[in-house]
C-alpha cells in the first residue's frame, strides 16, 4: 500500500507551515497597532458588564427587530463615548454591555436615551420635594436657527417666563440603579414583578396621561419628582403627558409628541460669543420640515425635549420657521450641561425603554488574579499531556511536543490578530476552551501513533508503518474533528455570553489541529521513519510491538510446516 498523498514531500509542508506563521508575525508586528498582546475579557483585565431588560408597556416581550435597533444605537453609543474594547450583544430578551478596564462607570449612561420625544409646553409648575419650595419659575433656555436672524427677543409670556437663572445640570438618572425605596411586599393577588410593574406603568398612564384637563391638573399637583418614576421610557407619545423636569424641580404638563427624537442626525456642544455655551443640532431630511411647522406654529412658546419621561430641556422657540434643518438651544449652560444635553439629543432614541437587572463590576486584581489561574491550568495540562507522551511513546513523545508548541504558536497568533480585526477578547471560557484543544491535539497524536503500532503488530517495520498507519489515523481524526467542529459551531449559535467564547476558541482549536495535523505532525514522522536512529526501538518506545510481531511470525511458520 503506497504512502498517502500529501506526505511524499514533507520538508514542503514543513515549510508551508513555516511560511504561515512568519505571515501572523508580520501581520501583528508590522501592521496596525502592533501590539504584540491579545485582548482580555473584563473577567481577565477587570470591568464592567451590564446587563439591561427590555420593559414593555404591555409587558409583552420586546420583538428581535426592536432589540437589534437598541443594540445599533447603543453600539453607537459606546463608539462616540470613546469607550474602547466594548461590546453591546443581544442575549435572548436582553442586551449586554461589556467595558474591560477602568471604563465601567460610563457603561452605566449607556442606555439612559431610551425614548426621545419633542413635546409642545402647555404649562409649568415648580414641584414640592421634601417640603421646600424650588424657585416659582423654570429657567427657560432658547432654541433659535443656528444662523440666528437680527430679530428683538420676545418678550415673556405666562406660558414660560424668562429668567436668568441657570438650570439645573442635566443629570441622567440609570435605569440600572435600584430604587432607593424599600421594595414593596407583594401584592395580596399575589402578582409576579413583572405584572407589579405592568401594573404601575397602566396606573401611571391613566394618572399623567389623561385628557381630561381636571385629572391633568390633579397628576401636576401630586406628581413626586423625587420618587423613581414607574412610567420611566414607557410614554404614548399619542397622549399629554404630565412630567418632571430631569433635576425633579419643575413639573411640565406637555401636549402629545410633535416630533421623534430618531429624527435628530447629530447634536453637539460648542461656545458662542454672544449666547456662551450651547447646543447645535441637526435634523434628518423627514425631520427638517417637521421641525419648521413646529417652530413657526409655537414661536414665542416652549417645546421640550423629553427623555425617558422626563423633561431635559424646555428651550422657548426665538425665530420660527426654521427650515434649514438646524437649530441652536442656548441658555445658562456650562460645558459640562451642554455636552450631557448634546450626547442626550445626539443618539436619539431607542425603540425600547431598559432597566438594568444585572451589573457586574470586577477590579483589575481579581482579573489579573484569574488570568494566572488560566495560564497555570493550561500550563499544567500541557505538562501533563507531555509526560505521558514520552512515558508511553518514548523520544516519539517529543515529536508531539514539538507538534503541540507549534500549534499553540498559531493559536497565539490567530487570539492577537482576530482581536485587531473582529474585537475578540479571551475570557476564562475562551481560556478553557484552549486547555480542552491540548487534549484534543494530543489525541491526534495517539491515534496516529496506534496506528501505527497496529501496522507493526502485522510485521511491518517502522518506516512501512508509519504512511500505512497515517493513511488510516487521518480518517479517524477527520471524523472526530468533524464532530467536534459540528459540536462547536452549534454551541456557539445557540449559546449567549461567555460561552461562545469557549465554543470560539474550542472550534479554532480543532481547526488549527488539522492543520497542525497535516503540516507537522505527518511530515515530521515521515522524515524521522527514514532515520536509523528514529527507528530503534530504544528511541521509538516500540520494542515490545515489534517482538509481539516476531512471534506471531514464527508462530506463523511453525503452523505451515506442521501443515
Amino acid at each position: 500500500m503506497p504512502p498517502s498523498q500529501g506526505t511524499a514531500h514533507p520538508l514542503r509542508l514543513l515549510g508551508v507551515y513555516a511560511a504561515l506563521v512568519a505571515l501572523m508575525f508580520g501581520l501583528i508586528f508590522f501592521t496596525g497597532d502592533k501590539s504584540h498582546t491579545p485582548k482580555l475579557g473584563i473577567d481577565l483585565q477587570g470591568g464592567t458588564r451590564v446587563t439591561l431588560t427590555a420593559r414593555t408597556p404591555d409587558g409583552n416581550k420586546p420583538s428581535q427587530d426592536s432589540l437589534k435597533k437598541a443594540q445599533e444605537i447603543i453600539d453607537k453609543r459606546v463608539n462616540g463615548l470613546g469607550v474602547a474594547g466594548s461590546e453591546v450583544v443581544i442575549e435572548g430578551d436582553n442586551l449586554v454591555i461589556t467595558v474591560p478596564g477602568d471604563d465601567g462607570a460610563q457603561a452605566k449612561s449607556l442606555a439612559t436615551t431610551a425614548k426621545l420625544y419633542v413635546r409642545p409646553v402647555v404649562g409649568q409648575q415648580a414641584a414640592a420635594k421634601g417640603g421646600q419650595q424650588p424657585p416659582a419659575t423654570p429657567p427657560t433656555d432658547s432654541a433659535t436657527p443656528a444662523t440666528p436672524p437680527a430679530t428683538t427677543p420676545a418678550a415673556p409670556t405666562s406660558e414660560a417666563p424668562t429668567t436668568t437663572e441657570s438650570p439645573a445640570p442635566q443629570n441622567r438618572v440609570f435605569p440600572a440603579q435600584a430604587p432607593t425605596t424599600p421594595t414593596p411586599a407583594p401584592t395580596p393577588g399575589g402578582l409576579t414583578p413583572q405584572q407589579q410593574t405592568q401594573q404601575e406603568i397602566k396606573a401611571a398612564q391613566a394618572l399623567r396621561q389623561s385628557t381630561d384637563p381636571t385629572v391633568q391638573q390633579q397628576a401636576m399637583a401630586t406628581l413626586d419628582c423625587s420618587k423613581p418614576d414607574p412610567l420611566q421610557g414607557n410614554d404614548d407619545p399619542n397622549l399629554p403627558l404630565v412630567a418632571c423636569s430631569s433635576d425633579g424641580n419643575y413639573v411640565y404638563l406637555l401636549d402629545k409628541s410633535a416630533l421623534d427624537g430618531q429624527e435628530i442626525k447629530d447634536a453637539k456642544s460648542g461656545y458662542d460669543q454672544r449666547a456662551g455655551w450651547v447646543v447645535d443640532v441637526d435634523f434628518k431630511s423627514s425631520g427638517s420640515d417637521t421641525w419648521g411647522k413646529l417652530t413657526t406654529q409655537y414661536v414665542n412658546k416652549q417645546l421640550a425635549f423629553v427623555l425617558d419621561s422626563k423633561v431635559v430641556s424646555a428651550p422657548r422657540v426665538d425665530a420660527g420657521g426654521q427650515y434649514g434643518g438646524n437649530t441652536q438651544i442656548s441658555g445658562s449652560f456650562n460645558s459640562t450641561t451642554a455636552k450631557e444635553l448634546a450626547n442626550s439629543l445626539k443618539y436619539g432614541s431607542l425603540p425600547l425603554s431598559f432597566a438594568t437587572s444585572e451589573a457586574e463590576t470586577v477590579s483589575a486584581t481579581l482579573g489579573l488574579s484569574s488570568l494566572h489561574a488560566g495560564l497555570i491550568a493550561g500550563a499544567i495540562g500541557l505538562v501533563a499531556v507531555l509526560l505521558y507522551c514520552l512515558l508511553y511513546y518514548r523520544m516519539l513523545g517529543f515529536l508531539a511536543g514539538f507538534s503541540l508548541l507549534a500549534a499553540g504558536v498559531a493559536v497565539y497568533t490567530l487570539i492577537v490578530l482576530l482581536g485587531r480585526w473582529i474585537g475578540f477578547t479571551l475570557d476564562l471560557a475562551g481560556i478553557a476552551g484552549l486547555i480542552i484543544g491540548i487534549g484534543m491535539t494530543a489525541d491526534s497524536f495517539v491515534v496516529f501513533f496506534e496506528r501505527i503500532k497496529d501496522q507493526m503488530r502485522e510485521g511491518r517495520s517502522f518506516r512501512s508503518a508509519v504512511p500505512r498507519g497515517w493513511q488510516r489515523a487521518q480518517r479517524t481524526n477527520l471524523s472526530g474533528k468533524t464532530v467536534s467542529l459540528i459540536a462547536s459551531a452549534v454551541l456557539y449559535i445557540l449559546a449567549a455570553g461567555q460561552v461562545k467564547g469557549f465554543a470560539f476558541t474550542l472550534g479554532l482549536t480543532t481547526v488549527l489541529d488539522v492543520i497542525v495535523l497535516y503540516l507537522v505532525t505527518a511530515p515530521l514522522m515521515m522524515l524521522v521513519s527514514r532515520s536509523p536512529f528514529w527507528a530503534k526501538p530504544s528511541v521509538n518506545g516500540l520494542g515490545a510491538i515489534a517482538e509481539l510481531a516476531q512471534e506471531r511470525k514464527a508462530a506463523a511458520g511453525v503452523l505451515v510446516k506442521e501443515a
